[in-house]
């Protein structure tokens, strides 16, 4: 399951990152948005959602190279539907949330890739540890909102998470997809 918690984050944040970047609006609404992070414990998907993040987006799809995101999430908030595990997750071997509590995404970069479609490039720091990563999202119009959605796979390792008997991979797997599905409501 601490394989689970740390996919949930890493989907958290891409998630974010990728609403933040797509976004035509200000402020994602929390309550509508959702970022999962989805990783493999013994072969078996586990899924986990980050109940407290924030994005700020400012996007113009005639525009997407001037387009800007950044996002942060409170690792604390992972959500694997167990309170064991979710502590577990919280732990020092896992996001340590206490020394390293939020994990955050700033874009650097937003392109064109077809029509409703956006790859983003940007830093993701988790646990002090900042690598840059590319994703494809897509955009659409919703009434009265605009949504972004995307997948970004990354190696929980990269991030120092799952250390000590948690780094080894044929437990929980290395990679983990973060999920975002972020809705900001049009500006007035």
């Amino acid at each position: 399951m601490k394989a689970s918690f740390y996919r949930y984050m890493i989907a958290a944040f891409a998630a974010a990152s990728m609403a933040a970047t797509g976004l035509a609006f200000a402020q994602a609404d929390a309550a509508k948005s959702t970022i999962s992070a989805i990783s493999k414990q013994m072969n078996v998907p586990v899924e986990g959602k980050f109940k407290k993040f924030d994005a700020k987006v400012s996007f113009d799809p005639a525009k997407p190279a001037a387009a800007s995101a950044q996002l942060s999430v409170d690792v604390g908030s992972y959500d694997l539907g167990d309170d064991s595990y979710n502590e577990q997750v919280r732990g020092k071997e896992w996001f340590d949330a206490k020394t390293y509590p939020k994990a955050t995404f700033v874009s650097s970069s937003i392109a064109s890739a077809g029509p409703n479609k956006y790859n983003v490039t940007g830093t993701l720091t988790i646990k002090g540890k900042a690598q840059t990563v590319t994703f494809p999202m897509t955009v659409a119009q919703q009434a009265g909102a605009q949504t972004f959605d995307g997948a970004v796979p990354i190696s929980r390792l990269k991030f120092d998470v799952g250390t000590g008997e948690w780094k080894d991979t044929s437990t929980v797997a290395d990679e983990v997809t973060i999920k975002f599905h972020i809705v900001v409501p049009k500006k007035s």
